[in-house]
């Protein structure tokens, strides 16, 4: 079981969270992006991926290295439909877990926004990163984790 991040627009606080919980619970910690991106020393248990330049190239890294029982941190739609399909866990950086029972709508809203945004229309973006936003994160990776290292644990058992 490893933890991914899709690090390059991932905010400080959530890299901080997972850092923590990688040495908490001894996990492997992976950040993919475009550009170089700064690790804590962790004896190896923490890594960067530097991905080359384009469109979602960082996204189908961790599509294609990810496995089922993964945890990957993304903000990403469609990053996350691609990883629920694969039973892979996905929670974005306000805490919102994705899962076969939401990912449908989410996608369907992101492309509306996406197709209303194409026609010209003004709409506003995210907020800014809060503390609500961290506290939330922090609750939903913890649920994630306990239920990551169980379906981990378990699996091991029955090996």
């Amino acid at each position: 079981m490893k933890i991914w991040i899709d690090a390059d627009a991932a905010p400080r606080e959530v890299k901080e969270l997972v850092f923590k919980s990688s040495k908490r619970l001894n996990l492997e910690v992976t950040l993919v992006a475009n550009q170089s991106i700064w690790v804590p020393p962790s004896d190896g248990r923490i890594k960067s991926v530097t991905v080359r330049d384009g469109a979602n190239v960082a996204d189908q890294y961790i599509v294609e290295h990810s496995l089922p029982g993964d945890v990957v941190i993304t903000a990403d739609i469609p990053l996350a439909s691609q990883l629920v399909e694969k039973n892979v866990f996905v929670l974005d950086p306000r805490g919102q877990v994705y899962e076969d029972r939401n990912i449908g709508s989410r996608l369907a809203s992101r492309d509306w926004l996406d197709i209303a945004r194409g026609a010209g229309m003004e709409i506003s973006g995210p907020r800014p990163y809060s503390d609500r936003d961290r506290a939330a994160f922090a609750s939903a990776l913890d649920r994630i984790l306990t239920k990551a290292v169980k379906l981990r644990d378990r699996s091991v058992r029955s090996d």
